[in-house]
């Protein structure tokens, strides 16, 4: 957890297995991206009372058949989010996917960078210092950009971050070579 100019409100990102951690952390509010058929976590139970988003797509980056990809209306219910969170009292935002890399990763870039133009490359130096293996999906990214008249800005910032995630972490690359990911991850150096 941390909070970064970006957001006026610590940010927590994780994956399901991670929940129980941070139910005594304060939040206030958590957003929840699960797959479609995805049973709803049962550690909310022990989280004190918090408002709580759920959105329902698979982690996908092109479209598959039977599963339902990212889509521009998610991304503006993002910002949507986004927006209404500058009027309410935010103690402590969670962000959760099912492991914490991808759909959760992207959304706290759409959130921290929805108003901070200009600030993209901050919005992943943040991401990288709260959740240092992390590789955003980037449909979503994509069309944040659009959305956000951001000309690119955000895609190359992100394609920064994928560079430096493989410097870290190569042992985690064959892994995204093997998926739909695997244009997306730099050649070996």
């Amino acid at each position: 957890m941390t909070s970064s100019g970006l957001l006026p409100f610590p940010l927590t990102i994780c994956g399901i297995d991670e929940l129980p951690e941070h139910a005594a952390a304060g939040v206030s509010h958590v957003v929840t991206i699960l797959d479609p058929q995805w049973p709803d976590p049962e550690h909310f139970a022990l989280y004190p009372p918090h408002r709580r988003t759920i959105w329902r797509f698979h982690d996908i980056v092109n479209p598959q058949e039977g599963q339902s990809h990212p889509t521009m209306r998610d991304v503006e219910a993002i910002l949507d989010y986004g927006t209404g969170l500058r009027t309410e009292v935010v103690e402590h935002l969670l962000i959760h996917c099912h492991m914490g890399i991808s759909r959760s990763t992207a959304t706290a870039i759409i959130l921290m960078a929805q108003h901070n133009p200009g600030r993209e490359a901050e919005a992943f130096a943040h991401l990288k210092a709260i959740r240092p293996f992390s590789w955003p999906n980037s449909r979503m990214v994509r069309m944040a950009d659009d959305q956000l008249k951001r000309k690119g800005a955000l895609v190359t910032a992100m394609r920064l971050h994928h560079h430096g995630v493989a410097r870290r972490h190569p042992d985690k690359m064959p892994y995204l070579r093997a998926s739909e990911r695997a244009a997306e991850v730099p050649p070996e150096e």
